[in-house]
């Protein structure tokens, strides 16, 4: 009887519960490094892989080929991928970004934004260890979050979004 009592009061109380309001999106906006304005809710549609990262950081700079690769082979597909450089110096950026122009094709480019420009704003505040990555489907929610190495699977996840 005490069990059907205690079931009873849990299941009225979970419906006098409020609704779970969903997470708000991530905002991210600002100019990227070639001065154009973006803002993350735009890309609304689209499968987005967001990641933070600093050209000191070894891990994130061996995985730039990795996203070269899968960015190009996913061109046509309703996929964005945007990086924000979290460096001190936006002389660091444009360092590597010249870099880059010299070494990598333009189908292999991706949005990037440096996080100390005056105009940049995000919802995400410090990420932590770098690369940290989110995955957001195409109504913008963030259904992954990756510490680190963005791990094989990810890119399997991705392909399920698009």
């Amino acid at each position: 009887m005490k069990n059907l009592v205690l079931a009873a009061a849990l299941f009225g109380a979970a419906l006098c519960a409020p609704a779970q309001t969903p997470a708000p999106a991530l905002r991210v906006e600002g100019p990227t490094v070639e001065g154009k304005p973006f803002q993350l809710a735009s890309l609304r549609g689209k499968v987005v892989l967001l990641m933070f990262w600093s050209t000191d950081c070894a891990v994130c700079r061996d995985k730039m080929p990795e996203l070269r690769q899968n960015y190009q082979g996913w061109q046509g597909k309703p996929f964005e991928l945007v990086l924000v450089a979290t460096d001190r110096r936006m002389k660091d950026v444009e360092d590597y970004e010249r870099i880059i122009s010299r070494t990598v094709p333009l189908q292999q480019r991706f949005v990037q934004l440096w996080a100390g420009e005056a105009g940049y704003r995000d919802s995400v505040g410090a990420p932590g260890q770098l690369p940290a990555s989110f995955l957001i489907d195409k109504s913008g929610k963030v259904v992954e979050r990756y510490q680190g190495r963005i791990p094989a699977e990810a890119w399997d996840r991705i392909a399920e979004l698009l």
